[in-house]
């Protein structure tokens, strides 16, 4: 099980559209990771083991259901094998960039046992308290799961 990721942080694409991966999500994530489609036009970064695991889901999936393909082509479609370089730095590539609307700000955000890569203004407007109700949120989710 891959040791939970917490915290935010901020960060810049170099020119070259390079991230440092901050020491605090290195160990969650490890030196290989995938990075694919979030749900919320942000990036998911994946640990290996975590991506097997939700892979493995995903193709289990009957391909006869419309929506379960489109489910399953959102992530592995955009899908895209990481590698963390010697200065712990990673490549975002460019279709990942364009769905996320990334071109130099990014929020990093540690979310349990995966990290979420957030254009800067997509972050802080999702993130806003003006567009959250927190106890209206709680009720909801600790009705539907228990928490």
């Amino acid at each position: 099980m891959t040791k939970g990721m917490k915290g935010e942080s901020n960060h810049n694409l170099d020119a070259k559209g390079r991230l440092i991966i901050p020491a605090r999500l290195r160990v969650g994530l490890g030196d290989n990771f995938v990075l694919c489609q979030g749900m919320d036009h942000n990036i998911y970064a994946y640990p290996e083991s975590e991506w097997e695991a939700f892979s493995e889901k995903l193709n289990a999936l009957p391909v006869s259901d419309m929506n379960a393909r489109k489910f399953k082509l959102f992530f592995q479609g955009s899908a895209s094998d990481c590698e963390v370089d010697g200065q712990y730095r990673i490549v975002i590539p460019q279709n990942l960039r364009a769905w996320a609307n990334i071109d130099k700000e990014v929020v990093l955000v540690g979310n349990g046992s995966i990290a979420e890569i957030w254009n800067k203004d997509s972050w802080e407007k999702f993130n806003s308290m003006d567009n959250m109700d927190i106890n209206e949120i709680s009720m909801d989710v600790s009705a539907k799961y228990g928490i």
